[in-house]
């Protein structure tokens, strides 16, 4: 067989292990939030709030999609014509157009484009953000958070690329195996040490001081059976005045992490629901499972990228001879950007059904539903949040439920509960 016959092969053995895994890993039961609790929810929340909230994600709206069309049609013209491979090739000019300097710094180049192009509607949001009072960080603060979010992007970028191109030029024919795993193994890779070596360049994390939270905190993990070695406390208040949390890394990575503007904010017994959904995360393995599927749908990314990108039609769109060729990379963005666009909906979708049953164990674990409710009544305040967003635009790209979702399912497990 041909190794575009074992590609095949490959694809179709990723995809059936990838809908396996979503079928046995993602919870698609939901748990219970009737519309007429929604509507209910939704009625006891100042209406002030709510309009001020729904004028604030009105204002992000245009900049928002405006950014993904427009980041769209530059992959496309950069992909689907000659302009990408030039600037490929303009990039490598200085270096005898060598395959490395073609690979990492024409690869790089294509991405700073895209995000250079994009970068006004960036500060559209960082202006949104700062005139609703959100933002906390100044212009020079987001200048220098956008900075290092270069600097990480292409460090990561370069490795990924020159791993890569090394790969396809030590097996021509097979690269699109070891790339396929290769493309596995960072997700896995990145899981363990995005926690340790890239989250602390944007934050500082500190362990929470002694007291009674933390102890109760702790004791809960306990009982929950999540070996949880602390509870870490990020200074995001000096960029936003969100309140948030989360779980992040895999075995001794794995942490929990609270904003400091959370502490300042919600009384103890929020607190405790908001860590409470996140040992959900950490008991059910969600870091993992999404880890595993990640790695799963990478993989066949690769295959997927060595079979379409092998058509006649889009290489001679693209000005290549070879999906192959460093030259070819544009290409490949665009195929990733449309498909990433297409996927974005089942994405949150699946999203969705992780974040509810997060919010169930919540629930259960604290046996407090009133704590749960008041605490989605604050992240929403404060946050700003669409209480009840448009349809359209919670099925595209909502990944959590709404705020009238999670009421509506703290009131139903209120009443199954009796409480």
């Amino acid at each position: 067989m041909s190794p575009r016959g074992w590609a095949l092969v490959a694809l179709a053995g990723l995809a059936l292990a990838l809908v396996v895994a979503a079928a046995l890993l993602i919870p698609w039961n939901r748990p219970p939030a009737p519309r007429a609790d929604q509507l209910a929810a939704l009625g006891d929340l100042p209406a002030d709030q709510v309009t001020h909230s729904r004028e604030f994600r009105a204002a992000l709206r245009p900049g928002g999609y405006a950014s993904l069309v427009i980041g769209l049609l530059i992959a496309l013209a950069l992909g689907l014509t000659p302009l990408g491979s030039r600037l490929v090739e303009l990039a490598g000019r200085p270096f005898g157009g060598h395959w490395v300097a073609q690979a990492v710094l024409g690869g790089l180049a294509v991405v700073l484009v895209a995000d250079l192009v994009t970068l006004p509607f960036s500060a559209w949001r960082q202006a949104v953000l700062t005139r609703y009072g959100l933002s906390t960080n100044g212009w020079a603060g987001w200048l220098v958070d956008l900075l290092k979010s270069y600097a990480v992007s292409a460090v990561i970028g370069a490795v990924a690329l020159l791993g890569f191109y090394a790969v396809i030029r030590l097996a021509p024919r097979w690269w699109w195996a070891f790339g396929a795993a290769g493309a596995a193994g960072l997700v896995v890779l990145l899981s363990f040490v995005l926690p340790v070596l890239v989250e602390p360049v944007f934050n500082r994390f500190t362990p929470m001081e002694q007291g009674p939270l933390r102890t109760e905190l702790m004791a809960m993990a306990a009982r929950d059976g999540v070996p949880v070695r602390d509870v870490l406390v990020a200074d995001a208040s000096r960029r936003t005045r969100a309140v948030n949390a989360y779980v992040s890394g895999i075995g001794p990575t794995r942490r929990v992490v609270v904003y400091d503007t959370l502490l300042r904010e919600a009384p103890p017994a929020e607190v405790t629901a908001v860590v409470a959904h996140e040992l959900g995360h950490a008991r059910d393995r969600d870091v993992t499972v999404g880890t595993l599927t990640g790695a799963l749908g990478a993989a066949a990314a690769v295959v997927a990228l060595y079979l379409i990108g092998s058509w006649a039609p889009l290489l001679r769109l693209a000005g290549v001879d070879s999906v192959a060729e460093p030259r070819a990379f544009p290409l490949l963005v665009a195929l990733v950007t449309v498909v990433g666009l297409v996927a974005a909906p089942v994405q949150a979708l699946i999203s969705r059904r992780v974040e509810a049953r997060a919010d169930a164990h919540a629930l259960a674990l604290t046996g407090d539903p009133s704590a749960f409710e008041s605490m989605q009544r604050r992240l929403a305040t404060i946050n700003l949040a669409d209480p009840d967003p448009p349809r359209w635009e919670y099925l595209y790209s909502a990944t959590h439920p709404s705020t009238v979702e999670r009421m509506a399912a703290a009131r139903a497990y209120a009443r199954e509960a009796g409480r």
